[in-house]
């Protein structure tokens, strides 16, 4: 039997992406960029069968399904959703790091947000669910930076906190696998061209 797959699609660029505003539940749109980096997965995903396509119910996750042609054939998956910052959503870690220094996501808590225990819980679903159907082929997974991050981090044994190792691009896919039986990155923030 093949080893289970999990492709993880990251949501095109937005306005906060691009200048690094932490966006959570915010549901802002993807820009023209971000539709081109969308688009610019497709040719990518259709020559790939999908036993499942999940998606974030944010707009621009599911906007970068669509565009990247497997919006048919997916199902909103509510812990696909961004981390909640709480009072840190829509302001820049050199912001937080101005009253809180060497502050991130992953090694310090999101005053009124999700603690990092929230969200190996929820990586750990996600992992429960896409293991359960990935026997039948590769899952598809768009969301967003830091759940994404999280998820890759859990799926590595490393916890939520490594996914401050690994560092992800807007509109970049990667692929969570296993090599001889261990866990590990197939490809990690792959870049594909995007036609403007």
């Amino acid at each position: 039997m093949a080893s289970p797959e999990l492709w993880l699609l990251r949501h095109g660029a937005t306005e906060w992406a691009l200048n690094g505003r932490h966006t959570g539940s915010t549901d802002l749109p993807l820009l023209p960029e971000g539709e081109a980096e969308a688009r610019a997965l497709a040719p990518l995903l259709a020559q790939q069968t999908f036993a499942a396509v999940f998606t974030s119910p944010l707009q621009r996750a599911r906007r970068t399904c669509e565009l990247a042609g497997l919006g048919g054939q997916a199902t909103v998956e509510p812990d696909l959703r961004e981390w909640d910052y709480g009072r840190y959503e829509g302001i820049t870690t050199a912001e937080i790091r101005q009253t809180v220094p060497d502050w991130t996501v992953f090694t310090h808590p999101c005053p009124d947000g999700e603690s990092l225990a929230q969200v190996r819980e929820r990586c750990e679903r996600l992992i429960a669910r896409c293991l359960d159907t990935a026997a039948s082929g590769p899952v598809a997974l768009f969301a967003h930076g830091h759940i994404l991050r999280s998820l890759a981090g859990c799926w590595l044994g490393l916890g939520v906190p490594g996914g401050a190792l690994l560092v992800l691009g807007t509109g970049s896919f990667c692929v969570l696998g296993s090599e001889r039986q261990q866990r590990a990155l197939l490809r990690w923030n792959a870049p594909v061209k995007a036609a403007l």
